[in-house]
């Protein structure tokens, strides 16, 4: 059987950076629960996070952000996603029809790419803190995706799997 895969959102690692309880919390429940899982981190996280280390427009972005790539660096709990296992086409036509389909917002082209990028990727959740994200309509999405054999990953925040899931 192959492991379960999960995805996380650039503001997850930015709170694991800052030590924020929930996604410390999160992480230990997924160690706890899913010890074999894949943890991987999206080419356009990736993306999102060196920006951010560069051109956020607050210090606090800035150094949270780096924090967060060393994290990646120092620690084997994730898994960057250098090259991405197709085409990145297929990605960016995927997240276009998100938000094409009002799944998203227009605006959200990134949080459509991390979207896709976690579908594609064959990820069964998307950890993330991130409203659009979360509020999509998972039926649509669902539909959507199965139209394409493809799978809705579970989209869930740090504070639900440790209410969930929590011993």
């Amino acid at each position: 059987m192959k492991p379960s895969r999960l995805a996380v959102d650039t503001n997850v690692l930015l709170d694991l950076a800052d030590e924020v309880h929930d996604v410390l919390d999160a992480i230990d429940v997924i160690d706890d629960r899913l010890p074999d899982a894949e943890r991987l981190v999206t080419p356009s996280v990736l993306d999102e996070l060196a920006y951010l280390a560069d051109s956020s427009l607050t210090q606090e972005v800035r150094r949270s952000a780096r924090q967060a790539i060393q994290l990646l660096r120092n620690k084997d709990r994730f898994r960057p996603i250098l090259e991405l296992p197709f085409a990145p086409e297929n990605a960016e036509k995927l997240a276009a029809e998100f938000r094409r389909r009002g799944l998203l917002p227009d605006e959200e082209v990134n949080d459509a790419l991390i979207l896709a990028e976690t579908v594609l990727l064959d990820c069964h959740i998307l950890l993330t803190s991130d409203e659009h994200l979360r509020s999509l309509d998972h039926q649509q999405l669902t539909w959507l995706l199965n139209q394409r054999d493809l799978t809705a990953p579970v989209i869930a925040t740090p504070r639900e799997i440790v209410r969930k899931f929590f011993r």
